[in-house]
């Protein structure tokens, strides 16, 4: 048998793979993981600032928490959901640098879903991000998208230093430089 590839040949071929991966959510997610770039970092001028603390969180695997108690800290926030490809695209580049930072600055992973969901999600991803139901509406910066995956890096004196929407590459060497950097301030 003589199997001859010709260009329309190939073209079905790669047009099947990108629907493969565009529709089967886990090479959605792998492709998406591919793709993330580290976020833009602001510069400290042209940043925006926490206007208030005043937020409670329902800690779902961890204890509840008043988001004031964070003021001072290095805070990395996070609105993600089970149910996002590109929440869960990010997941994992989130996991490795909240096992690296854990103890060096603050992790907060907000979410409306219940613990069950979420629970399920971590068991069988072997993640353990410290997990948030909102009681109070969140600060106003945070609230200006309502698309997920947010997530926001805020330096010690409430400088909102990184706001992206959508997956980004969270281990990246350019998030880290800046952690370490926040860190020693």
């Amino acid at each position: 048998m003589n199997l001859k590839l010709n260009r329309k040949s190939i073209s079905n071929i790669v047009f099947v793979i990108a629907v493969v991966v565009l529709l089967y959510p886990p090479s959605r997610e792998w492709f998406m993981r591919q793709i993330a770039f580290a976020p833009s970092i602001e510069n400290l001028e042209n940043s925006e600032k926490i206007n208030s603390y005043n937020w409670q969180l329902r800690g779902l695997n961890t204890e509840n928490i008043n988001f004031n108690e964070l003021e001072n800290k290095v805070v990395f926030v996070n609105f993600w959901a089970t149910w996002c490809p590109p929440c869960r695209a990010e997941m994992p580049m989130i996991q490795e640098l909240y096992n690296d930072y854990k103890d060096k600055i603050e992790f907060v992973f907000v979410t409306s879903e219940s613990w069950e969901t979420v629970e399920k999600f971590y068991v069988k991803n072997n993640y353990n991000l410290p997990s948030y139901n909102s009681i109070s509406l969140p600060p106003e910066k945070f609230t200006e998208t309502n698309s997920i995956p947010a997530s926001y890096l805020i330096d010690k004196k409430g400088n909102i230093l990184i706001s992206k929407t959508g997956s980004a590459n969270w281990n990246s060497d350019k998030v880290r430089d800046l952690l370490d950097e926040l860190i020693l301030k």
